[in-house]
């Protein structure tokens, strides 16, 4: 097993996969003769790739809708990323390239190693099958996944809400700070978020972007917007006036007004 098999924790059965993976294209093109390169490797390393993720991201974010899991993996899928995926494996060190590559500074060149990544990855594929080539993937980018999916709070929430009431209305959902506090140096901004007269949901922060988008989120849990005893900021507001009406879950937490 080399250093590349090792750092994969997986032996290829055909070492030509694994070498037609590592050859670049610029190898043939120097030597003006037929020779394989690590082209269509990637052509499917990439949709293996792609598959994997979404299933991953799928199983992973039961509750997440699909804009927010299409951000997701497009950041997985990044060139960026792949590069970062393929620089813990050290794949530069390994690639076989044309003298002219090499002087170019082919082995660190972004495109080159994501590029090679999933030409890597589609001969894993080729050489097992799509469990195994899965497990390999899950296992070398394990450390990317968890920091990814832990930024899922970067995804913003107020485009998620935007494209799910759209999909029910043309009607945007509108935002209102409602109230401030603090010192001017620490000032803390409180937001709701309504939509054709329901209130979805509040929050708080420390700008009104933030506040924002704390409503936002709170109002993706709420999901107020299906149904289920939702009602309109008006009558939200007139029931807490009153202390013997029943409070609902969907209700913003304090009411400014009074009924007459």
């Amino acid at each position: 097993m080399n250093p590349l098999e090792a750092r994969l924790r997986y032996k290829f059965r055909n070492p030509l996969l694994l070498a037609e993976a590592l050859t670049h294209p610029s190898l043939g093109h120097e030597t003006q003769r037929h020779h394989f390169d690590n082209q269509r490797l990637e052509f499917l390393g990439d949709a293996v790739l792609q598959l994997v993720f979404t299933e991953y991201l799928f199983e992973q974010f039961p509750d997440n809708a699909e804009g927010v899991l299409t951000k997701l993996r497009a950041r997985l899928v990044s060139r960026e990323g792949l590069r970062e995926l393929a620089e813990a494996l050290e794949i530069g060190r390994f690639m076989m390239l044309g003298r002219g590559e090499e002087a170019a500074g082919g082995r660190e060149r972004p495109g080159l190693l994501s590029d090679a990544f999933e030409a890597l990855l589609g001969a894993i594929y080729l050489d097992s099958d799509y469990t195994t080539a899965r497990r390999v993937l899950l296992h070398t980018s394990r450390a990317f996944l968890a920091q990814i999916c832990a930024s899922t709070d970067d995804v913003n929430p107020k485009g998620e809400l935007q494209e799910i009431l759209q999909g029910l209305s043309p009607v945007s959902p509108k935002y209102v700070i409602k109230s401030h506090s603090g010192p001017e140096h620490d000032k803390r901004f409180s937001s709701d978020v309504t939509w054709c007269g329901t209130w979805l949901g509040g929050g708080d922060g420390r700008s009104k972007k933030e506040a924002e988008v704390a409503a936002a989120r709170d109002a993706l849990v709420r999901k107020a917007w299906a149904g289920g005893g939702a009602k309109t900021a008006e009558s939200a507001g007139a029931e807490q006036a009153n202390p013997g009406s029943e409070q609902s879950v969907n209700n913003p937490p304090a009411a400014a007004n009074s009924a007459d």
